[in-house]
């Protein structure tokens, strides 16, 4: 509200400020800003996490990928080098039983 000094040329202006609105919202705004900061520092921290997650799953995805090729190699050459002598077997045991079976149920049928 504009108030008349002492002298008439002279006019003081004073302005109140309305329940200190002004400085409420930058001060509101100062904490959003830090705490969408923190929030931002929390999702750095996180994405670091994972992304080292992830590294080391690749890490023992890769190793297990090779110990299984090993393993596979391993044996193609156990079974080339011993023959198929170890599936003979399986297979005359599979066909008696089979002709087993046949006979069991021609018989008593």
């Amino acid at each position: 509200m504009p108030r008349v000094a002492a002298r008439s040329d002279e006019f003081v202006l004073q302005i109140d400020p309305v329940d200190g609105g002004l400085d409420h919202e930058v001060g509101g705004l100062c904490r959003q800003v830090h705490q969408l900061r923190n929030v931002a520092q929390e999702i750095d921290r996180e994405a670091k996490f994972q992304n080292d997650m992830l590294n080391q799953l690749q890490l023992t995805l890769i190793k297990a990928r090779a110990g299984v090729k090993n393993n596979v190699r391993r044996l193609y050459k156990s079974i080339v080098q011993d023959g198929s002598n170890n599936v003979a077997p399986v297979i005359a045991f599979a066909l008696i039983c089979s002709l087993l079976l046949y006979l069991r149920y021609k018989i008593s049928g």
